[in-house]
């Protein structure tokens, strides 16, 4: 269940990203949206690890910072894989995306997952 929420969260972000940044990030539907967020959430699932370990010297020296490009990384190849139903212009602006998606998933958690989950 809370996979599924992760998901939909992520979804109405990449929305609420894709409103605000037009010039950045295209985002065809609601439905692309969900999509580009279980691809993620697959790639968060086998790429990532895989990619943190490999780098984990950089990670260690840039005090957790890079984890920022392994995010941003994740983000690009879900938009390879998305084709024309989800865009990224460039990869600064994927590791700009990786950045709001942390700190909006830190706050939304923070707000409102996290007081739920103490009834």
């Amino acid at each position: 269940m809370k996979w599924i929420v992760g998901i939909i969260i992520n979804a109405v972000i990449f929305i609420a990203l894709a409103g605000y940044f037009t010039e950045g990030l295209f985002v065809e539907s609601f439905t692309s949206s969900i999509i580009a967020s279980f691809v993620l959430s697959i790639l968060n699932i086998i790429v990532r690890p895989i990619l943190v370990i490999l780098t984990l010297p950089v990670t260690f020296i840039t005090l957790g910072f890079f984890l920022f490009v392994i995010n941003a990384i994740t983000l690009v190849i879900t938009d390879s894989l998305m084709g024309d139903a989800f865009e990224i212009s460039s990869f600064g602006f994927a590791i700009f995306v990786a950045i709001l998606m942390s700190l909006a998933n830190l706050i939304i958690n923070a707000a409102v997952i996290k007081p739920l989950q103490k009834r």
